[in-house]
C-alpha cells in the first residue's frame, strides 16, 4: 500500500523527527495509514537520519589503525624458521604453511610481545568502546 506523503505530512514528520519523537509516535500522529516503517523509510529518504555515533567512531578507529600501519616501515624479511625463533623475535607467519618457503618474520619484537611493531599494528585492534546501555547478564 503506497503512502500518500503530502507536503503537510512531510513537514510534520520532519518537525516531530527533529523534536526527538520516536517513529512509532510520529506514525500515530500522522494517521492510521502510516506505519512506523513508513516513517523510518521517509526519514531516511529525506536525510533526517544520521549515522550512529558508534558507527562513526568505529570507522574512525579503523581509519586510524590503517594509517598507523602505513606509517610504520615493514621489517626486513629475515626468514626465521620455527627452530630459529626466540622470545625476542617476531612470530608473524609469512606465506602458506604448506609451502616450502613458509617462514616467520624474525625481526626484533618488544619484550613480552610476539610481533615486531609493524606486525603488532596489523594484529592488534584498538579496544571497542563498551555500550553503556548494554545490560550485563548476572
Amino acid at each position: 500500500m503506497a503512502v500518500d506523503w503530502t507536503d503537510e505530512r512531510v513537514a510534520l514528520l520532519s518537525k516531530l523527527w527533529q523534536d526527538g519523537h520516536s517513529a512509532r509516535q510520529i506514525a500515530e500522529r500522522l494517521g492510521e495509514d502510516i506505519t512506523r516503517n513508513a516513517v523510518i523509510g521517509k526519514a531516511n529518504r529525506l536525510g533526517l537520519s544520521k549515522p550512529s555515533k558508534s558507527s562513526v567512531t568505529r570507522q574512525q578507529r579503523q581509519k586510524e589503525q590503517a594509517e598507523k600501519v602505513l606509517l610504520l616501515q615493514p621489517p626486513i624479511d629475515e626468514g626465521a624458521t620455527i627452530f630459529s625463533l626466540t622470545a625476542s623475535t617476531c612470530r608473524w607467519p609469512i606465506g602458506d604453511p604448506g609451502d616450502l618457503d613458509f617462514h616467520f618474520c624474525g625481526a626484533n619484537s618488544k619484550a613480552g610481545q610476539p610481533y615486531c611493531d609493524y606486525h603488532a599494528a596489523m594484529a592488534y585492534q584498538p579496544p571497542k568502546a563498551k555500550n553503556a546501555n548494554r545490560k550485563r547478564s548476572a
